[in-house]
């Protein structure tokens, strides 16, 4: 209940969804928030139902982060109500156009990697020197579908999302020294307005097999975004010192032990790299 006792915390796309979920979650580990999303309404009643407490402060701060000045305008609000700041949550996100790449409207497939992929970037350049001043801060970024493999009909967003796992990963390397963590969540298929969009899309332009897991996430998305919200906590608390630029599967992977092998995630373990022939049994390929 403790594991976020008076840390600032500013997590965007909270208005609904996983968003909304992790605000809860950090709420009752003792945070405190500063809410980000484009919608007032639905921001003001997340706040609102979280229990009030004394000890506990939330915000909330209207944005749409396809709007490239966004970024600079949400930090600036932090920084008038925070005197740090502990832990940002890259989670806002947008679907983007689907279908194969050359029938997707060209001005959404670039408004796609806005929202991805370059507002989360541009958040972490501005909170990094704001954390490197406390030498101590977790960037927790959401990954998604496309990040891993390739994701027939959803290419923006795919590309999107690889994007920003690797800069997850090289931006980890950079802050090491710092104190700051960087680390990547993939979610899992949850109910939300993204999978409804495929549902809605359906499999003629989504592809059968992503029809179905929208489908089949309306049944059973609850249980996935607890465990994501889950990991989010765990990231951004001390439980999770010394683990950075990985890319973790709140689903499949057992990352409640991370901190019993901290040495072996000190390799490319949970990253993105390249497969050569030889881990394929493939006698082939080298020089």
């Amino acid at each position: 209940m403790s594991a976020l006792k008076q840390h600032n915390c500013l997590i965007t796309g909270a208005s609904r969804g996983l968003g909304a979920r992790i605000a809860s979650a950090y709420w009752e580990a003792g945070a405190n928030l500063m809410l980000v999303a484009r919608t007032e309404s639905a921001l003001k009643q997340v706040a609102a139902e979280l229990p009030q407490l004394d000890d506990q402060r939330v915000v909330t701060c209207v944005a749409d982060l396809s709007d490239a000045q966004a970024p600079e305008q949400i930090m600036v609000e932090a920084r008038k109500t925070f005197d740090r700041l502990d832990v940002l949550v890259n989670n806002a996100g947008s679907q983007g156009p689907i279908g194969p790449v050359w029938k997707n409207d060209w001005q959404a497939w670039r408004a796609t990697l806005q929202v991805n992929l370059f507002a989360p970037v541009a958040l972490c350049r501005l909170c990094v020197p704001w954390m490197a001043q406390q030498r101590h801060g977790k960037i927790i970024n959401i990954s998604g579908g496309g990040a891993t493999a390739p994701r027939a009909n959803f290419s923006a967003y795919a590309t999107a999302k690889v994007g920003l796992v690797r800069f997850s990963e090289t931006l980890a390397d950079e802050t090491r020294k710092l104190g700051i963590a960087v680390n990547c969540i993939a979610p899992g298929a949850m109910d939300t307005a993204m999978l409804a969009a495929i549902a809605e899309a359906g499999p003629e332009v989504a592809g059968q097999r992503e029809y179905d897991l929208a489908i089949k996430a309306r049944t059973s998305g609850a249980s996935v975004m607890e465990r994501a919200a889950a990991l989010c906590v765990f990231l951004a608390s001390s439980a999770s010192d010394g683990i950075t630029g990985k890319l973790i599967s709140a689903v499949w992977d057992a990352w409640e032990e991370f901190p019993n092998h901290l040495q072996d995630l000190k390799t490319d373990v949970y990253t993105l790299r390249r497969i050569v022939p030889k881990e394929r049994n493939m006698t082939w390929g080298d020089r």
